[in-house]
């Protein structure tokens, strides 16, 4: 008897098998979304390639919304069901979850290289027992963490991408792009995922858009401009994680994830800046620190958590 984990971006899904507990690393098998039509073709490869292992329960993290036992994809055309999985690996529990909840459920047990300390805060701060992942990539979107009697966590789903930008952070891009350019960023996600910073690069360049992987690679080969587009932009996320620090008081720890997440790692000191700017409330993201996910399984270990 196994378990299935799955892991769903726009670009990738990773599957892996859990027995007696624990991940099996072996069976961790990367697929490439662009050469299949379904989830279900995935799923049918994956467990062919495995030799059919019978599977009794299932969980699956999606880069999207999931209600009601249904996950669509933000940006893939795929559609998946509770039900659909069920009847495909004859599995007695199936459950789809967003990929920012999976990293909610992760929490507890990120240590050593899948994690790293970015900003300390005091020892003596009070603990509420309530964290937040901010997951910045190819989407956008946070997850609440809450501490349980007993040991146990609840990671609380949302759809913080498609929120409106803060007026703070509207009107900052307006001061540095102009008013009428600023128009063009008017949701959370349209501004802090990928492809905000490619259209953020653009708009303070006037150079033609281009991947956010690119200005990543170009920042990192001395590219003044692609340097200068990170170092704002490092700011702003830091601005922005201060207002959700306000919004959701996660004084055990603000956990940042994702392509976006690791490049702000390396300007941690604009983030800061950002993140501490406003005096008022400044003791909330004081006693707030930050962490970075590196663990690349950490969504499959959350899935695993998920189903106990």
């Amino acid at each position: 008897m196994a378990i299935l984990l799955g892991d769903v971006g726009g670009t990738n899904a990773r599957l892996a098998l859990a027995r007696n507990g624990a991940i099996d690393g072996e069976t961790l098998t990367r697929f490439r979304g662009d050469d299949f039509a379904s989830f279900d073709d995935v799923v049918r490869r994956f467990l062919q390639e495995q030799d059919q292992p019978r599977i009794s329960s299932v969980c699956i993290a999606v880069a999207g919304p999931v209600s009601g036992g249904r996950a669509s994809m933000t940006n893939r055309d795929w559609v998946m069901t509770e039900d659909g999985l069920a009847r495909l690996t004859d599995a007695d529990q199936v459950r789809l979850i967003n990929d920012l909840t999976a990293l909610g459920y992760s929490t507890p047990a990120l240590s050593g290289d899948g994690l790293s300390v970015l900003r300390a805060a005091p020892e003596t701060r009070a603990r509420n027992g309530q964290a937040l992942v901010v997951g910045l990539g190819t989407g956008f979107n946070v997850c609440a963490v809450r501490a349980l009697p007993g040991g146990a966590i609840t990671a609380m789903e949302a759809e913080e991408g498609h929120t409106h930008l803060p007026a703070n952070i509207h009107l900052r891009l307006a001061d540095m792009l102009g008013a009428r350019a600023a128009l063009a960023f008017t949701s959370t996600e349209e501004t802090f995922a990928g492809r905000g910073l490619s259209r953020f690069h653009a708009a303070r360049t006037g150079a033609a858009a281009i991947r956010s992987e690119e200005i990543a690679r170009a920042a990192e080969a001395g590219d003044a401009e692609a340097v200068a587009t990170y170092d704002v932009f490092a700011e702003l996320v830091g601005l922005l994680c201060r207002e959700l620090a306000l919004r959701f008081m996660p004084l055990e720890g603000l956990f940042l994830a994702g392509s976006v997440g690791r490049s702000i790692a390396d300007r941690i000191a604009l983030f800061e800046a950002g993140f501490l700017a406003e005096p008022y409330m400044r003791h909330i993201p004081d006693n707030t620190p930050i962490y970075l996910i590196r663990d690349d399984m950490a969504a499959l270990h959350g899935c695993l958590a998920a189903l106990s």
